[in-house]
């Protein structure tokens, strides 16, 4: 082979290498099963619960499919006449829809996904209602809902209670788990 030719084959390589990714930039590019689970109640850790919407909708805006699953003390999170509000106890509401969305981090959101602020949830109830429009399954886990004495039909309807088996075929089909 010839030094021009070689210096040919060369190029070429480099170039191909550069125009095809490797295998793990491939899967790092293709869209994938996001599994976000939901296990702290809103009135233990704020801070976790409240970034679980935020990294769901930023998974679906970068493509993903995500799933996020409402598990442990965070039942208790998304059922209606748990808990109290200003000394008052309000039966037709979670703890989600009592918590608002502070104004800077709506406008916050409203710049980082791009949308107007009218579209941007005001509490953190309408923002779990908003994330099915946008493909974002959310399911519960029933045996912990029983465990807390929690009726499945109070849950919110943006989440569906899912016995065991189906949990574990979550964690089995998701790509990447997240932990709130």
């Amino acid at each position: 082979m010839s030094r021009r030719t070689g210096i040919f084959f060369v190029l070429v390589g480099l170039t191909l290498g550069w125009l095809w990714p490797t295998s793990t930039e491939a899967q790092q590019a293709k869209p994938s099963h996001i599994l976000i689970h939901m296990k702290t109640a809103l009135a233990e850790d704020d801070a976790q619960i409240c970034a679980v919407p935020n990294v769901a909708w930023a998974a679906v805006k970068a493509g993903h499919k995500v799933t996020i699953l409402v598990d442990a003390s965070a039942v208790t999170s998304v059922t209606k006449g748990f808990g109290w509000f200003n000394g008052l106890f309000r039966p037709d509401s979670t703890a989600l829809d009592r918590a608002a969305l502070p104004e800077r981090e709506r406008q916050s959101l409203s710049q980082q996904m791009g949308v107007p602020l009218e579209q941007v949830p005001h509490d953190y109830g309408e923002y779990f209602a908003f994330l099915p429009k946008m493909g974002v399954e959310i399911y519960g886990n029933l045996t912990m809902m029983l465990l807390y004495q929690i009726d499945p039909a109070r849950v919110a309807s943006s989440v569906m209670p899912i016995p065991l088996d189906r949990m574990v075929q979550l964690f089995d089909s998701a790509d990447r788990i997240i932990v709130y």
